[in-house]
């Protein structure tokens, strides 16, 4: 099975570059998409992420990303579905602005690592990003289905490894599709940190840490174990990926 993969802006934030970039640009203001990737082929309807509740949409914003920024519903809507069609939705994490519009997928089962549910339900103060009310009623609902391996298959041509970079259950997800294997990250880096600039790699660093991640060394071997397996590398907030239409 051969799929393609639609980025879908569903959010924004304005930071410190350095939120990204462990050790580096640190007070330089930065703007970050935050996607749904809607995974087309095959007979289910999939996403990766839901993205935010109520994204601020700003000309100044969508300037600087270069592209659109959507509602849930209207991102949703530009390849005529509705929340309601939804059948499957895997999370990289359960940061709150991964996971606010899980409760509109009504039929869908919602894929996550155990580690994030064991996050969300009993952060560690540092933790701020984890919101338990954006996954309740999915929950009560059953929706949820639980991942303990290191590895799965979802389905044919998509599986999921667990990669703890930047949260303790953050699952990579790799997708077959006609241009070779994506992986989207399970961590929140854009293409700088999977390609450093010149003068990060005269320092020998053939990768760069998310900016907010568990334990940089290990997040750096893994990240560049996950570069060795993709064909194509999706950075989970690269902002050049908010004027594509199609990956892959």
């Amino acid at each position: 099975m051969k799929y393609r993969i639609h980025p879908i802006v569903m959010g924004s934030k304005v930071f410190d570059k350095g939120m990204m970039t462990y050790q580096h640009d640190y007070g330089t203001s930065y703007t970050i998409p935050i996607y749904t990737w809607y995974i087309e082929g095959g007979d289910k309807r999939i996403l990766v992420d839901t993205g935010e509740l109520n994204p601020i949409v700003s000309p100044d914003r969508e300037a600087a990303l270069g592209g659109k920024i959507y509602t849930f519903e209207a991102g949703l809507a530009k390849f005529g579905l509705t929340p309601a069609d939804i059948d499957v939705v895997i999370h990289t994490h359960l940061h709150n602005d991964h996971c606010e519009n899980d409760y509109k997928c009504e039929n869908a089962e919602i894929w996550v690592h155990e580690k994030e549910l064991e996050s969300i339900h009993n952060p560690h103060p540092l933790d701020f990003r984890y919101l338990e009310d954006y996954i309740t009623d999915v929950e009560d609902n059953g929706q949820l289905r639980v991942i303990t391996e290191e590895e799965r298959e979802i389905l044919p041509g998509i599986r999921v490894v667990h990669t703890p970079v930047h949260t303790e259950g953050g699952l990579t997800v790799f997708v077959d599709t006609e241009q070779g294997t994506a992986a989207i990250t399970g961590f929140c880096i854009i293409d700088e940190n999977m390609n450093p600039p010149a003068a990060i790699r005269g320092m020998e660093m053939e990768v760069i840490p998310p900016g907010t991640c568990i334990n940089p060394k290990q997040g750096y071997d893994i990240m560049l174990k996950v570069k060795e397996q993709a064909d194509i590398v999706i950075p989970l907030h690269e902002p050049r990926f908010a004027r594509m239409e199609t990956i892959g």
